[in-house]
């Protein structure tokens, strides 16, 4: 344990429970989280993990320009309703990627759990652009993968991350609690059934 990784885990933390809230800050809070991640997930040889924060660097600019466009008059961020064609793109993917990373960290790095981290890694990129689209089927995949991490992170002695991300599980349930009611809501607003697509 390090007070990096408190600090770390802290904002990470509030990142997304503003990303429950459809907030906007929650981008440059996260990108903060995720910087300091990249250094601690570097020393603890997850180089997989390490690689993921580089990712979730440029998606919090990618999520920040998405949700700035999804805003309605009032200033609320919409959610979206993806086709069901680009979450099924989004599941082959993540195995691919998972097969294509885990085999390059087993053969030629000292990963600590090659396929594992490789695995988490690859769907944590669908994951974080389905947030970044405004999905809602982005919360459930972050719970899935949350538990996975307590895991990998308990075995690696991460204790202040393992705890973070059993804050992210609630944190993804009342996200994805919130996004429905915003759901209903909008539908209601507009008078229909249909919701606003990604842009």
């Amino acid at each position: 344990m390090s007070p990096l990784e408190i600090i770390a885990a802290i904002l990470s933390a509030a990142g997304v429970w503003l990303l429950a809230r459809r907030s906007l800050w929650s981008w440059p809070v996260s990108l903060v989280g995720v910087v300091l991640y990249g250094w601690i997930f570097f020393v603890s040889k997850l180089y997989s993990d390490m690689l993921l924060q580089a990712f979730f660097g440029a998606s919090c600019l990618y999520g920040w320009t998405q949700w700035k466009k999804g805003e309605d008059a009032s200033g609320t961020v919409m959610v979206a309703k993806p086709a069901w064609k680009e979450l099924a793109l989004g599941f082959v993917a993540g195995v691919i990627g998972a097969l294509a990373l885990g085999y390059l960290m087993a053969r030629y790095t000292d990963a600590a759990a090659p396929w594992v981290d490789a695995t988490l890694t690859s769907f944590s990129f669908v994951a974080q652009i389905w947030t970044a689209r405004r999905f809602i089927e982005s919360w459930w995949l972050w719970i899935t993968l949350d538990v996975v991490y307590i895991c990998l992170y308990l075995f690696k002695h991460l204790y202040p991350t393992s705890v973070l991300y059993a804050v992210y599980i609630i944190l993804c349930v009342y996200g994805a609690a919130d996004w429905r009611r915003g759901m209903r809501t909008a539908a209601q607003a507009a008078g229909a059934a249909d919701l606003p697509e990604a842009a």
